[in-house]
């Protein structure tokens, strides 16, 4: 596909002989060399991007016995004897009874829905009707790492990412985005070799020919929602609205709202200066805050924000509410600079104030003053595999092949009928803007009540943990559970995201690192007759091998939260009796997940993290590499002390350390 312009694949060198030469010539080569295949797409994968989703394996229906088995050991540790043998007994009876009839008709289910997984349509109906507002309590970031050069401003930091993202929105469109696969022995199948045969097997079967070579490839379903989607708030239940045809973006700055082309009428990306251009535009305007910012409405109460919406619908705003929900993706134009701060990039890229935010879409990608950059996203419509992919590729792309360079912003076009960029007006009445600045109090109070810890470790990561013999995520797992401990002195509930994306449709599923390997490691690291160094170490190994069979348990479809949950909505759907396992007060216990934690392990991403999902919770978004460990903390003030947690997290760690070096 790239060969017919292999003379102009340097697009820097090009650049070069633009912006020192006017010659008409010069500018026609320039237009060939942007519509050119090295332009318009980020890859050009031999492997269709769509080639294994037909074959992918079906997320399995796990047994009910080990879904009661692996249910009752989680329990274990969180629950006084007596607690956990009327649990016993309620699981024992739930397994014999309701649960073996709930079971039949879940299979029964399944084996109509062969398309798709048990959990996929329940998992999206359980975010979209949850009416708790999305800042914090969903909407996940990520934040770039910095650039330490002259690329590193605004202008063209936010240009640079926008055409990374259209090559790869067209590569996505076109099926030759290299597909997402997993591979176990990189030296056999990451290779030139395994993606021409694998082109050649039919789709029906490819999945399995990607198997024999001890590859995995994973559902891409999610990656369509990226671009020309957003999240509509509608009474009891949120819609997911896409219109792939949308070949607008809309810019917010301020508060304000700009709407401009990036494809042309043929599809094709528009020039780089073009683009360049038209987002100057928008940062030259002299234009004040938005007194009464819509955008902050995002941050209400679902049903609250459909209400509202319905209004400014009947003041006439249909169309401009169009464009944004029809926008193939949004930026925003932020005055902060947060520099290398990690506290003040959290809170800018989680929720800043709300006023230039529209948490709604997709993902936003936000690019402050000073060129710090990164991305919020919602969360209903997929997960974190999708996002990082996006964010990996599209921080390579900026870094490594920048289409817009410092010479550009000296070539600032200034026609306001070529930019065509559109401010979008809002009708408001005296109820709207009362409702505005209420909601604004509102998210104020929220935010200002959230507080931010981290804490990061140099020479700690992977390699350190290989020699020892443990595994990373075990270790950090293990450090959270002491860490609360030596705070609280109890265990709790405790959640770990987990991927199933080698699964047809696969969401996620939950570890529970909360064992009682664990409970065991922080009574004796904590008893007055600690066992010996060695003994202590044995532990350690313990709770890394009981935690990576876990994980490798969730990968493969195999934890108990999904079931579960599918078994008690079927329960109401078919209004049948709640079996007494979900009446139970240590269901809620557990699910009441007070360390709530996600790896973002990524060496693209500088920080990443999302709010406690429960008031007297953590948010933990932690990072391994393979030298460096390091963990962004969320919780609410006045309902726990993150700075202690942070010091005992801190404590916790340096102590495992020590303990595995002796």
């Amino acid at each position: 596909m790239f060969s017919k312009h292999k003379l102009l694949t340097n697009s820097y060198l090009v650049e070069k002989v633009i912006l020192k030469n006017t010659d008409s010539a010069i500018k026609m080569l320039a237009q060939i060399r942007y519509r050119s295949d090295d332009y318009q797409y980020l890859q050009n994968s031999i492997i269709p991007t769509m080639h294994f989703q037909r074959s992918l394996p079906r997320l399995p229906v796990p047994e009910l016995k080990s879904t009661c088995q692996r249910y009752l050991k989680a329990q274990q540790p969180l629950l006084s004897k007596n607690d956990y043998l009327k649990t016993k007994n309620s699981v024992e009876n739930f397994e014999q009874n309701d649960g073996h009839l709930l079971q039949e008709m879940l299979k029964k289910k399944n084996n109509s829905n062969k398309n798709t997984s048990y959990i996929t349509k329940d998992w999206f109906n359980m975010y979209l009707s949850d009416r708790t507002p999305l800042p914090i309590n969903y909407n996940p970031l990520l934040v770039f790492k910095q650039l330490d050069n002259a690329y590193n401003n605004q202008l063209l930091r936010s240009t640079n990412l926008l055409i990374s993202s259209l090559r790869f929105y067209k590569s996505l469109n076109a099926n030759i985005l290299e597909p997402e696969i997993f591979h176990i022995s990189p030296k056999k199948s990451d290779t030139i070799q395994f993606r021409k045969l694998m082109k050649y097997i039919p789709e029906s079967i490819s999945w399995y020919g990607a198997y024999m070579y001890n590859a995995y490839p994973l559902d891409m379903s999610q990656y369509s929602s990226l671009f020309n989607n957003t999240r509509i708030p509608m009474i009891n239940q949120d819609v997911l609205h896409n219109n792939t045809s949308g070949k607008h973006i809309v810019v917010m700055r301020r508060g304000h709202f700009y709407k401009f082309d990036v494809l042309d009428n043929q599809g094709n990306i528009l020039d780089p200066q073009l683009l360049l251009s038209k987002i100057q535009y928008i940062l030259n305007e002299d234009i004040a805050p938005s007194n009464y910012p819509i955008g902050v409405l995002t941050t209400a109460e679902r049903n609250n924000w459909a209400d509202l919406r319905n209004h400014l619908i009947k003041l006439g705003n249909e169309e401009s509410l169009r464009i944004i929900d029809d926008s193939l993706l949004m930026i925003a134009l932020d005055d902060e600079k947060p520099g290398s701060d990690p506290i003040s990039c959290v809170k800018q890229y989680l929720h800043s104030d709300g006023i230039n935010r529209w948490f709604d879409k997709s993902f936003t990608l936000i690019v402050c003053a000073d060129g710090t950059s990164g991305l919020n996203f919602e969360h209903s419509w997929g997960d974190g595999v999708a996002v990082l992919r996006y964010f990996q590729d599209i921080s390579k792309d900026t870094t490594d092949f920048p289409r817009c360079h410092p010479e550009n912003l000296n070539q600032v076009l200034t026609s306001a009928e070529t930019l065509d960029v559109k401010k979008l007006e809002f009708n408001l009445d005296e109820k709207m803007k009362c409702d505005i600045i209420k909601v604004k109090n509102e998210f104020k109070c929220k935010y200002e009540s959230l507080d931010i810890n981290y804490f990061e470790f140099f020479n700690v990561g992977r390699k350190m943990c290989k020699k020892f013999g443990i595994s990373a995520d075990s270790l950090m797992q293990l450090c959270f559970q002491l860490g609360h401990y030596k705070l609280h002195k109890k265990h709790v509930g405790t959640y770990e995201s987990c991927s199933t994306a080698a699964f047809k449709h696969g969401r996620t599923e939950t570890v529970r690192p909360c064992t009682m390997m664990t409970a065991d490691f922080c009574h004796a690291v904590s008893s007055n007759n600690k066992p010996s160094d060695n003994d202590l170490v044995n532990m350690i190994k313990q709770c890394s091998v009981e935690h990576s069979k876990l994980v490798k348990e969730a990968a493969m479809g195999q934890g108990f939260d999904r079931h579960l949950f599918a078994l008690r909505l079927l329960a109401e759907q078919c209004n049948l009796k709640i079996p007494d396992l979900y009446t139970d007060p240590a269901y809620g216990q557990i699910n009441h997940n007070i360390l709530s934690t996600s790896s973002l392990t990524s060496d693209y991403v500088w920080l990443g993290g999302f709010g406690p999902v429960v008031k007297d919770g953590y948010g933990i978004g932690y990072t391994i590499l393979e030298d460096y460990s390091g963990a962004i903390i969320t919780n609410y003030k006045e309902h726990s002390d993150g700075d202690k947690f942070r010091d005992a997290l801190t404590q916790s760690l340096n102590q495992i350390l020590n303990i595995l070096k002796n």
